[in-house]
């Protein structure tokens, strides 16, 4: 469920993530390079990276306890999280996302969804450990999302991912806009085509002579060809039924 929109202002950045972790200092990481990097310098995207044990209400930061129903792994603690969450106000929070396993996957549908949507806010929660106690994910209707079929030892690179795939999708942060991401695996509803560049021979290896004729018609129906040959053998899952 997607929140409230909130409508940009002159000045402000179009996107802003509060990310709640015990690892603030992970952020910006991966975020600080290449387009979404220079997007951060541009003041296109904003984030604020906040340290969970700073919400810890014992003398040694403790964010997590055994579970209840024994077994291995310790569980976050709901009041760290809820105290996190609450110290944010109200209209800064946007949808509430929590990074599991279990979750959702995030494709690039959900990605776009949300660039859609017109929030500016949301706000992450970097899990670990076993998870975050079920209470406080049920208290602020979070919604769980996945990046993948295998286990990270917490949120912090799946909610680098999230940031990553939708500031991508802002304006003016990929060069061509629009036009450059709608032409990629997934919006093309299968997987990209293969890509090819000077020179047009390489180590014996030549470029399709298609792509050197000029003829646009002819281009698009072997690009659209290539697309479905490698969308059925790598990605099935994929195909449409007819």
């Amino acid at each position: 469920m997607l929140g409230t929109v909130f409508l940009y202002q002159k000045g402000m950045p179009l996107m802003h993530f509060n990310i709640l972790t015990i690892f603030p200092e992970m952020f910006p990481g991966t975020l600080g390079g290449g387009v979404v990097g220079r997007a951060l310098e541009k003041k296109i995207w904003s984030y604020s990276a906040m340290d969970l044990r700073g919400f810890a209400t014992d003398n040694y930061g403790s964010v997590d306890d055994a579970q209840f129903g024994g077994g291995a792994g310790q569980v976050m603690l709901p009041e760290v999280i809820g105290s996190a969450i609450d110290s944010i106000p109200s209209n800064h929070r946007g949808d509430i996302i929590c990074f599991s396993p279990r979750g959702r996957l995030l494709d690039q549908k959900t990605v776009r969804k949300f660039a859609d949507s017109g929030m500016s806010h949301f706000t992450l929660i970097c899990g670990r450990y076993e998870g975050i106690d079920q209470r406080v994910i049920e208290e602020y209707n979070m919604t769980e999302l996945s990046v993948g079929d295998y286990i990270l030892s917490g949120g912090e690179i799946a909610a680098q991912v999230f940031i990553d795939s939708l500031v991508r999708l802002l304006d003016n942060v990929v060069n061509g806009g629009a036009d450059a991401t709608a032409n990629e695996s997934f919006e093309i509803g299968g997987l990209e085509w293969p890509l090819y560049t000077r020179p047009s021979a390489w180590r014996g290896r030549k470029v399709p002579e298609v792509l050197l004729s000029g003829h646009h018609g002819n281009i698009e129906r072997w690009r659209k060809e290539q697309s479905d040959e490698i969308t059925k053998k790598r990605r099935p899952d994929l195909v449409k039924e007819s």
